[in-house]
């Protein structure tokens, strides 16, 4: 709901944000395309090999190692794209000039740094929440399918005896995997699970869904919580910070990473986030049912542990 003291701007008479350019967009969009295939090709072949414990098949080609690799890449870029495209909507909403989502590919495990869009900062309490919200609400329900998916032609390798598993990264599970896994594949303490490419899809837009949660500075959840206590929220700024870097010391290593990240943006940005006009309008019972939602989405979301060596297997 559009707060009254708006001024109706038609759409088409909205300021284009710099580097709006739409060639800009599909040239990202592709190269990220190719890069979160590549990387998918990887997650296809743990997938056929159980993670190096059976031989690469002799007719596999680098041609379907690709092919099999759109079952990550596709699926991960469409989260993505839903969860830029729902705070871009938003925007849309109340006449917030807005970028297209800037696609950014990169040499990481899953291909790519995310996912952003360009906006001015919402003067309204109503605004900021609800272009906040959008994007974790819209990703969230785009990933559950990929998720359900995954988890279903996934499989289990029952292991009669320990082995090493030279190099291999254990990727931790949010707990919507875990429970997944639960209820439509259980398995054993020692067996090994092996995820189908569209799981880690949903694994990855997880990932990205909780970190855009985190209550800092200009994330999406900084945006709710200032649209919820206003001003404060600086002070959930730096306990967000205290408590990744916390994490990072005491459970993994990749927390850390995101703690000093955060750290840095604050010490950019400033601690305070940005005011609104309105700050003493109340945002509705309706929005505050929509918070707490939000929080369920962190908590299905969250991974104590995301990434973390493997060393051993055991098996009975």
């Amino acid at each position: 709901m559009a707060a009254e003291h708006e001024p109706p701007t038609p759409v088409d008479e909205l300021p284009r944000r710099p580097g709006s350019s739409p060639w800009l967009h599909v040239l990202l969009l592709v190269l990220t395309f190719a890069t979160m295939t590549w990387a998918g090709a990887a997650f296809f072949l743990n997938y056929i090999t159980s993670v190096g414990l059976r031989p690469v098949p002799r007719n596999l080609t680098t041609m379907r190692a690709l092919v099999g690799g759109l079952w990550f890449s596709v699926p991960a870029l469409l989260i993505l794209a839903t969860h830029e495209m729902g705070h871009y909507v938003a925007c849309r909403y109340y006449r917030i000039p807005a970028s297209l989502p800037y696609f950014i590919p990169g040499p990481t495990l899953v291909g790519t740094f995310g996912a952003v869009i360009r906006m001015a900062v919402p003067t309204t309490r109503r605004a900021l929440f609800d272009v906040g919200i959008a994007g974790p609400i819209a990703g969230f329900v785009a990933l559950v399918p990929f998720a359900v998916y995954g988890i279903l032609h996934s499989y289990v390798v029952r292991l009669p005896r320990a082995i090493p598993l030279q190099g291999a990264q254990n990727l931790g599970d949010p707990l919507l995997i875990t429970q997944l896994q639960h209820l439509l594949l259980p398995s054993g303490p020692s067996d090994l699970f092996v995820m189908h490419p569209a799981g880690f899809a949903a694994w990855f837009g997880l990932l990205a869904t909780v970190l855009n949660l985190f209550p800092a500075g200009q994330l999406d959840g900084g945006h709710i919580v200032h649209a919820l206590i206003g001003r404060k929220s600086r002070y959930v700024t730096v306990g967000t910070i205290l408590t990744l870097l916390t994490l990072g010391v005491t459970v993994s290593g990749t927390w850390l990473f995101w703690g000093v990240l955060i750290t840095v943006m604050s010490y950019m940005v400033g601690l305070d986030h940005p005011p609104v006009d309105d700050e003493h309008v109340p945002i509705g019972n309706g929005r505050l049912v929509l918070a707490v939602c939000a929080v369920l989405i962190f908590v299905l979301s969250f991974t104590p542990v995301p990434l973390s060596p493997i060393e051993l297997v055991g098996g009975r």
